[in-house]
């Protein structure tokens, strides 16, 4: 199971991955490289294509686990999470399904292009001179960020802010309110719903989108969605939005729809 932006193990998944293993599932959550309890340096910079390339030495480790049958790999993704998890099992063919929850696709709005850009060569200007990479906030107080990633300055960017506030006054492990500057230099270059639609074929994926999300647009969700070549399932989730989709009333269905998806996919009645 693969979080979303900067998120770690702790935050929300719990439920869901506790649903899954009543389901009979074996279940792996981790924290992406350099966040919460995983290693790797800049901390806390987030990188999807290096994020999709480490799912498969996820995926290479589970195989190892005596529980798990190598054959009937699984990968469930929420929000950036759900992106690169799908990114992933476009190379990655052991893998045999994806669970695509809420997805993003739209990284950096046109109008903050330039300033945000030329914010990122004066970061990597300074660092050339030794400097410490620039750190902020994914979403500052107002819901914000520089790049006007995932719903910034309205409702979204706002629920998004709670989401890591929240998070660091729980004191979950390792969690930091901060991601590098150059993380929007990676989703720049990020561009999934190309290599989706020329490279994912052959593996099941569902897609469940959230009727009211506010991160990440219902609208452009199912446009992916549509693009897509593979075997494909979508679900609408009514009344739910990004950050609450797993949570309240409506969830237990929403789970169970998953574990069905998976069941159907490990029968081989996916079309």
């Amino acid at each position: 199971m693969t979080h979303g932006l900067n998120c770690v193990k702790e935050m929300s998944l719990a439920e869901t991955a506790e649903g899954f293993q009543s389901g009979g599932y074996n279940v792996l959550l981790y924290d992406s490289r350099g966040v919460g309890g995983s290693g790797g340096l800049p901390r806390n910079q987030i990188d999807p294509l290096q994020m999709a390339e480490d799912i498969s030495d996820v995926v290479t480790y589970a195989k190892t686990l005596p529980s798990v049958d190598s054959r009937r790999i699984l990968l469930w993704g929420m929000s950036l999470g759900a992106t690169v998890s799908a990114c992933a099992a476009a190379v990655d063919r052991r893998v045999a399904a994806v669970l695509m929850v809420c997805p993003i696709f739209t990284f950096i709005r046109p109008d903050k292009r330039t300033k945000a850009f030329a914010q990122l060569m004066r970061d990597r200007e300074s660092q050339l001179k030794g400097n410490d990479p620039f750190m902020l906030q994914p979403f500052n107080s107002r819901g914000e960020n520089p790049i006007g990633y995932a719903g910034s300055g309205g409702p979204g960017g706002k629920e998004a802010y709670m989401l890591m506030k929240t998070a660091a006054e729980r004191g979950h492990p390792n969690f930091r309110d901060r991601i590098t500057l150059q993380t929007y230099h990676k989703m720049a270059l990020f561009r999934p719903m190309e290599l989706l639609e020329e490279m994912l074929e052959g593996i099941p994926v569902m897609m469940m989108v959230p009727e009211l999300d506010n991160v990440s647009l219902p609208t452009e969700q199912t446009a992916a969605f549509e693009r897509l070549k593979t075997p494909k399932r979508l679900y609408l989730a009514e009344g739910k939005g990004h950050m609450s989709i797993l949570s309240g009333e409506g969830s237990k269905e929403i789970l169970q729809a998953m574990v069905v998806f998976f069941n159907s996919v490990l029968k081989e009645n996916i079309e």
